[in-house]
């Protein structure tokens, strides 16, 4: 996959930058269990962050960091034009073990959502629900995906201005069922760097807008809020970022996990001021 790459400084540092955060979150969330046999499913979209997850995937095992088993899979969820064989011809050319399932799932969704509505929480939901599948058809205990930390920030937002609840995307969850974990090695690295990285690799493209259900999306106002904070003020993504692993309960105003009320048994009588 990286025969053709360039060989200019620039690539490089970016390679190893890119291997350097994924590395990082790997090892500070605990990804890789020492000592036990591991098969991560590799969700391939066709767009730049899961080309860029799967490539960097593969440098890390090729270099001998990343003892795991993986494999390949794109779920065609039967979008009108979605081009079926780019993405079997890229990774049967790279020698990438792979699966390739079909499921129409855009077919369900047009017909519970009206032409007006936006698909992509159902469609989601029905694809993700496809992959724990396949995770353990194929002997799989993560499935890993390729979120970004503007993803996470994004998520973030959304669910503080439309949610009401401080939530984002963790890089690693267990899913409901207990089976699978659901892992993010790209949750440190920004999707400025994935799309140079992708634009040098000369990565097949799939657009995500085959469906035309793309425009008006929360997630873009997000996005476009969070791009003019960075300008405005650069850096501040990883100060947020930061922030997401630095929280202090005490200093919020959830109940549940804070016990605001026990506070008054834990205060100290006030002393009495000699005379």
């Amino acid at each position: 996959m990286f025969r053709d790459v360039p060989s200019t400084v620039s690539f490089n540092k970016l390679r190893k930058r890119l291997l350097r955060h994924v590395r990082q979150a790997i090892d500070e969330f605990g990804m890789v269990r020492s000592g036990e046999s591991q098969r991560w499913l590799v969700a391939l979209s066709g767009g730049k962050d899961s080309y860029g997850l799967l490539a960097l995937l593969l440098d890390l095992k090729w270099r001998g960091l990343l003892p795991v088993d993986l494999i390949a899979c794109n779920l065609d969820q039967g979008q009108p034009n979605f081009p079926k064989h780019i993405l079997p011809e890229f990774l049967e050319r790279n020698g990438v073990a792979h699966r390739i399932e079909y499921q129409d799932t855009y077919s369900i969704v047009t017909e519970k959502l009206s032409e007006n509505s936006t698909y992509c929480s159902l469609c989601s939901r029905l694809r993700r629900g496809h992959l724990y599948r396949i995770a353990r058809e194929e002997g799989c205990n993560a499935l890993v995906l390729g979120h970004h930390c503007e993803d996470i920030l994004e998520t973030f937002f959304m669910n503080l201005f439309h949610g009401g609840r401080l939530a984002a995307m963790p890089p690693k969850l267990l899913n409901d069922e207990g089976d699978v974990l659901v892992l993010r090695p790209l949750a440190y690295s920004a999707e400025d760097d994935l799309q140079k990285f992708a634009d040098a690799m000369e990565f097949p493209i799939i657009p995500c807008d085959l469906c035309g259900s793309q425009d008006g999306l929360q997630r873009n106002a997000m996005k476009a809020m969070i791009a003019d904070i960075e300008q405005r003020m650069p850096g501040r993504k990883d100060t947020m970022i930061r922030a997401l692993a630095n929280v202090r309960p005490s200093h919020l105003l959830d109940r549940n996990i804070f016990d605001f009320l026990g506070l008054d048994q834990q205060a100290k009588p006030p002393v009495k001021a000699a005379k």
